[in-house]
């Protein structure tokens, strides 16, 4: 939820930031598609600790990393700081959710690890919401900045890990002695890592792709004021949470994969009441209903691809895999914004919509399915 609510002020005020920094909109995208470029650097370092010396330690240590970075990018006086700042926040945003994830399936029950998912996942979407609620109160008042202030507050919950989480008793019985035997597991199991590196490149072009320009897409095409943007963009979180832990328990019952692709072929045929509203009701109903598939089908993902992980680097595999696939789809962001400049935001968010759900669901059908599996049992092929 916090690293989320991070990211998501950016989305918010891109606008703002680009004004106060003399710069076109598609400036301020791009400092969005580095904080998604470098998050797998996060993953990969945060990743092989986690596999190797526990899932608590790297997440202390990530919290307090990512929580202060984001509290100096309310002082930055330049957009070349800006930039810098948010490469970094994207290291320390890509490590906490491989590290997260695989500490948080590896406790839940496997009859309940979709619906779990569902609600491990969402919190990403209630940061956004708060992201949107902060922005509607503070930024009218006073500004961008203070915003980013409120980044400091995930390092309070490192002492939260340190003193109220235990450790992963499924890493405790299968972790490694050396590092050679680390790399050794790792390199073993590259055909599932290069197909979730598939699946998350596609996931994060549908996540990113239906919601970093939405805020941009409402002031440009709808000339929505900075605290109606948040409204609706709030209002849409809430569709995507509720979205997110019904697939992920529909997912419980019906497999990951078609949990998946059921949701992705909805959003389909959402595109036209999300973009292409002809008023403002349908337009409010669109945004709920988009977000209620899109983060519906991610709902799933944390349960899916822990599942598709070897117990023995799913602290590494899975979180080093999600974070390849956001550097691949980084650049969404700045091909709407290019792609809006020669005709609409709608048309631009409706044509990408329409492609990455359709890739996103074929990936997702042709791949494997381990519902249910039984973390720290028995060992999962190579292939």
């Amino acid at each position: 939820m916090l690293d989320a609510f991070d990211y998501f002020l950016v989305v918010m005020a891109l606008t703002a930031i680009a004004k106060d920094f003399g710069r076109p909109d598609k400036d301020i995208a791009y400092s969005l598609t580095l904080t998604l470029a470098f998050r797998p650097i996060g993953a990969f370092i945060f990743g092989l600790m986690a596999d190797r010396y526990g899932r608590r330690l790297p997440l202390m240590i990530d919290l307090v990393f990512y929580a202060a970075v984001e509290v100096a990018t309310g002082f930055a006086q330049n957009f070349s700081t800006f930039l810098i700042l948010r490469a970094l926040f994207g290291i320390g945003m890509g490590g906490e959710w491989g590290v997260g994830a695989s500490l948080a399936m590896e406790k839940a029950p496997a009859s309940r690890r979709g619906i779990l998912s569902g609600l491990l996942q969402e919190g990403y979407a209630c940061g956004y919401l708060l992201a949107a609620l902060a922005y509607f109160v503070i930024f009218p008042r006073w500004g961008w900045r203070p915003l980013f202030f409120i980044g400091g507050l995930p390092a309070l919950l490192a002492l939260y890990v340190r003193m109220g989480v235990k450790e992963s008793e499924v890493w405790e019985r299968t972790k490694h002695d050396s590092w050679g035997q680390l790399g050794r597991a790792i390199v073993s199991h590259w055909k599932i890592f290069l197909y979730l590196v598939v699946l998350m490149t596609m996931m994060n072009f549908i996540s990113h792709g239906t919601q970093d320009m939405y805020p941009t897409f409402l002031q440009r095409d709808w000339g929505f004021t900075p605290q109606n943007r948040a409204a609706l963009t709030a209002f849409s979180m809430v569709g995507a949470i509720i979205g997110g832990i019904v697939f992920g328990h529909i997912s419980d019952r019906i497999g990951r994969r078609k949990a998946i692709v059921i949701a992705l072929v909805l959003a389909i045929l959402a595109i036209p009441i999300w973009s292409h509203a002809p008023g403002i009701a349908v337009l409010v109903a669109g945004a709920f209903v988009m977000q209620f598939m899109v983060q519906g089908a991610w709902g799933v993902i944390p349960a899916h691809i822990t599942e598709l992980s070897p117990d023995s680097v799913r602290g590494f595999l899975p979180g080093f895999a999600y974070q390849v696939g956001v550097m691949l789809a980084s650049y969404v962001t700045y091909i709407e914004a290019v792609f809006a400049e020669h005709t609409t935001y709608a048309n631009s968010m409706a044509l990408t919509a329409a492609t990455v759900f359709a890739l996103g669901a074929i990936a997702a059908w042709f791949g494997r399915e381990r519902r249910g599996a039984i973390f720290g049992g028995e060992p999962v092929a190579a292939d």
